[in-house]
């Protein structure tokens, strides 16, 4: 059999799969809603103006002063002053440790300041002055939110307050004496100009993941669907090659996951702002080398099942791990060092990263030779793979 009338029956094969989807308008429905919802869900969940945005804060000011002095005043002044700027937190009043744990337990705030009793008579006798930060250890991720944001604004404030001391004692001018404070001008800057929010790092492992599981989903349809109801075995009798249902299949399956991947790149771009950096054309090959990874592993994990059902929760049981560990929501670098030897050999991995590194920091094909290898050796394998195990399977 020539090339051409195997690259013929593929795409006729591809082209049956893809007219049953389009005549499948609950389906056609669905393919097209799940990329809006993973986008807008996840897009609205995760803020990317700031990290803590008036969060409710008990403040418990028990200092009782010294000398005719309170200093816990000017503290909260100042403390207003800058919420008031950055509207980070809403403070409520609270009159001990025990009435912040139970606005905490009750739901009314989210932790709490404690102003120390002695605050204003420690400072006075050039001790540091105690404040106490509560947090929530229900929720982890957020009482490390508060911790880092107050312990940074309390810095600025002491660092305030020790330049105004300087200055009043050495006769400087206010800003010569935050040399003193603070000898160093530590700045930051990224290796990529512009703004970043978390949705920024998301959006790609987002598009990777849609992609895979729209292909992962989609098989059991395109397989297992189709030996239930007979038809498949109508294909098997006809005059092709068995190489051509594969590649028909695969075509099928690649031009969905594209959809959706395309949609998701869309959606990111005009809803979130999304700003690809690097060249949109290697955007696609990498959601298309994505899919092609993809499609050998499931055709081969499909054709062992017989039912679709069962077909379905295998499929599931594969790729529902990937997504907490293939870097998608979570920084693999985070991970235990075992993690993150399973997570070097999911495909997953390597189109979320080499999306990451085109969309956010403008990468080209050079920076990406180990990525585009990976994920042709790895759809290559599972192709080379697939081709003899679907066989066997259509003939039990």
């Amino acid at each position: 059999m020539g090339a051409r009338t195997l690259i013929s029956n593929s795409l006729r094969i591809a082209w049956k799969d893809l007219m049953e989807l389009f005549r499948n308008r609950m389906g056609l429905v669905l393919l097209i809603l799940m990329p809006i919802f993973m986008m807008v869900m996840v897009g609205f969940i995760y803020p990317s103006e700031t990290s803590m945005k008036n969060v409710p804060i008990a403040l418990v000011n028990e200092d009782a002063g010294f000398g005719g002095y309170n200093l816990s005043s000017t503290f909260i002044t100042m403390l207003s002053r800058i919420n008031d700027n950055a509207s980070m937190m809403t403070l409520k009043d609270a009159s001990s440790l025990e009435d912040v744990r139970g606005m905490i337990q009750a739901g009314d705030a989210e932790g709490g300041i404690i102003v120390s009793s002695d605050f204003t008579a420690d400072i006075m006798g050039g001790q540091q002055g105690t404040i106490t930060i509560v947090t929530d250890q229900s929720n982890p991720q957020m009482s490390a939110i508060i911790q880092a944001v107050l312990s940074e604004v309390f810095k600025q404030m002491g660092t305030a307050l020790a330049q105004q001391n300087v200055a009043e004692q050495l006769n400087l001018d206010p800003s010569k004496a935050l040399a003193v404070v603070e000898p160093f001008n530590v700045q930051v800057k990224g290796s990529v100009e512009g703004d970043f929010s978390y949705f920024d790092f998301i959006a790609p492992g987002i598009m990777a993941m849609t992609v895979m599981m729209s292909v992962m989903t989609g098989l059991p349809a395109a397989i297992s669907h189709e030996r239930e109801v007979g038809t498949l075995d109508g294909i098997m009798v006809a005059p092709i090659n068995r190489l051509s249902v594969i590649l028909g299949k695969t075509i099928a399956q690649m031009a969905r996951g594209i959809l959706q991947g395309v949609l998701i790149l869309v959606l990111a771009m005009v809803l979130f702002g999304v700003t690809v950096h690097g060249n949109i054309l290697l955007v696609f090959v990498l959601l298309l080398l994505g899919v092609f990874s993809f499609v050998g592993l499931g055709v081969v994990l499909t054709s062992f099942a017989k039912e679709q059902e069962t077909a379905v929760m295998l499929m599931t049981t594969i790729t529902f791990p990937m997504l907490f560990l293939s870097g998608v929501f979570f920084p693999i670098e985070q991970m235990p060092w075992f993690m993150q030897a399973v997570s070097k050999a999911l495909p997953l991995t390597y189109v979320a990263d080499a999306l990451r590194k085109v969309m956010v920091l403008g990468a080209d094909i050079p920076m990406l030779t180990n990525e585009l290898a990976i994920l042709i050796g790895f759809g290559t394998v599972m192709i080379l793979i697939a081709v003899p195990v679907f066989k066997r399977a259509m003939t039990r």
